[in-house]
């Protein structure tokens, strides 16, 4: 062997391709300041508290009927609620990344 350099994973092999992907389509890569880490922290503390939230109410719901069709409506209005959450959730990390002010 010519070169003494370590062998690379394919974790890394692939981090490398794609960050020259990122760099040839002229993306940036900053890095976080540690207040826009604290706020991303809070925020999904905020969120994931929400969604345990509605997965309790859920389960309560739940335990109380037994028709097959209300059962069924309830879990839709679950999932439609927690994509929801997830939704507004990843909006706002999203704009703390980018650095947009509030």
């Amino acid at each position: 062997m010519a070169e003494d350099k370590p062998l690379k994973s394919a974790y890394e092999l692939t981090m490398e391709r794609l960050r020259k992907r990122d760099e040839d389509a002229g993306l940036e890569h900053r890095p976080l300041t540690d207040k826009q880490k604290a706020a991303i922290t809070e925020i999904r503390t905020f969120y994931q508290a929400k969604i345990a939230g509605q997965e309790v109410l859920k389960q309560s719901q739940l335990r109380k009927t037994f028709d097959p069709a209300e059962r069924e409506t309830l879990e839709a209005e679950f999932r439609s609620d927690r994509e929801r959450l997830v939704a507004e959730r990843d909006a706002k990390i999203e704009k703390i990344r980018s650095g947009e002010p509030d």
